[in-house]
């Protein structure tokens, strides 16, 4: 699982039929520190994720075991959203 920060959104009206009405989300991967290490890429919300929230992306093979994307041509899902992160005993992260 990576961390993430959601930037953006996309929108697509032609895609793969297993893909309709699913939102597409532009995420870019954060350390613990909250600081954006990647380059941006597309993710399916699998969860209700919104603009600027912190989330938990699945990548590759493990992204399609969610149930909307079970065998969808899909690299990488939100499956969870962030309400705090500690590391080493110090709060990096908490949802205001």
């Amino acid at each position: 699982m990576l961390i993430a920060r959601v930037i953006g959104s996309a929108v697509s009206t032609v895609k793969a039929d297993i893909l309709v009405g699913r939102k597409l989300l532009i995420v870019c991967e954060t350390s613990v520190s909250d600081e954006m290490t990647g380059k941006p890429f597309v993710a399916i919300d699998a969860v209700g994720a919104g603009h600027g929230e912190l989330v938990l992306i699945s990548q590759g093979s493990a992204g399609r075991f969610t149930p909307m994307t079970v065998d969808a041509p899909v690299d990488a899902v939100i499956m969870g959203i962030l309400d705090s992160l500690e590391v080493d005993g110090t709060t990096t992260f908490r949802k205001s």
